[in-house]
């Protein structure tokens, strides 16, 4: 099924409400609410972190975000993950969902925090799925070992899921999470960054100069973003790595 939206009446009581890590941020219509370092919502102390980044307020009955830094993009997405949008610095995107999640990374950190808007002008609307000889945008199929790849990755994240921040993996870290050589693991996120750049995930191709840790950042964002994966399949990391390291003791690698 895929997803429209179809307007409706606003709200008589527009407000916008903040989450992060538990701790809850009212915002009324008529406040300019910051996120940042040194912000209304201090995120962290984190030095890659804008003192400011993100502004939300409200103009002509619609909640707006808008990137207020200068290097970090953010990820919007609506609760489900089914749609999401990418917010560059000096960009600014309005609130049309109910629910909200925020998401990004300063350097090797990845935050998130929801926002839920009252007064919202529109709602999902279910459409049914394309006829045939139409073909489906933006989906992106991946293999068990493809799906342990960003499982693994986004480990610390599903396991502090509510923190607010949640630190990043290096590749050796997650291949040994695995049970994995790291060249293997190397060729499988090669394989999983060239997938998602055909759907038109942005920051899955190196540009030269640009840093390994960028393109495994951004798989992260988008895959919490998307909702590519969820905390009940964990145990299948434990599996992962047991199974390599029964076959590491007989002499021979798994598949």
């Amino acid at each position: 099924m895929s997803t429209a939206f179809i307007q409706t009446a606003p709200h008589e009581e527009e407000s916008a409400v903040i989450d992060y890590c538990g701790e809850i941020y009212p915002i009324g219509d008529d406040q300019v609410f910051t996120i940042g370092r040194e912000a209304d919502l201090c995120i962290d102390d984190n030095p890659y972190l804008h003192r400011r980044l993100l502004q939300i307020s409200c103009h002509d009955g619609l909640w707006w975000l808008d990137n207020i830094g200068t290097r970090i993009a953010v990820t919007v997405a609506d609760a489900s993950g089914a749609m999401q949008a990418r917010v560059g610095p000096g960009a600014r995107i309005p609130l049309v969902f109910e629910s909200a999640v925020v998401v990004f990374a300063a350097g090797p950190t990845t935050y998130d925090f929801s926002i839920a808007v009252r007064g919202t002008t529109f709602q999902n609307h279910v459409v049914p799925e394309a006829g045939p000889g139409e073909a489906t945008v933006g989906e992106a199929h991946f293999t068990p070992s493809q799906y342990l790849l960003i499982l693994a990755l986004c480990e610390p994240w599903l396991t502090q899921a509510g923190s607010g921040a949640t630190d990043i993996p290096r590749n050796s870290e997650a291949a040994a999470r695995l049970g994995w050589p790291i060249t293997r693991f190397n060729r499988k996120l090669d394989n999983v960054a060239d997938k998602l750049d055909r759907i038109g995930v942005p920051g899955m191709r190196g540009k030269p100069g640009s840093l390994a840790t960028h393109r495994r950042v951004r798989l992260v964002e988008y895959a919490v973003a998307a909702r590519l994966v969820t905390g009940n399949d964990l145990y299948l990391l434990d599996e992962e790595h047991q199974r390599n390291a029964t076959a590491d003791a007989a002499g021979k690698e798994a598949p």
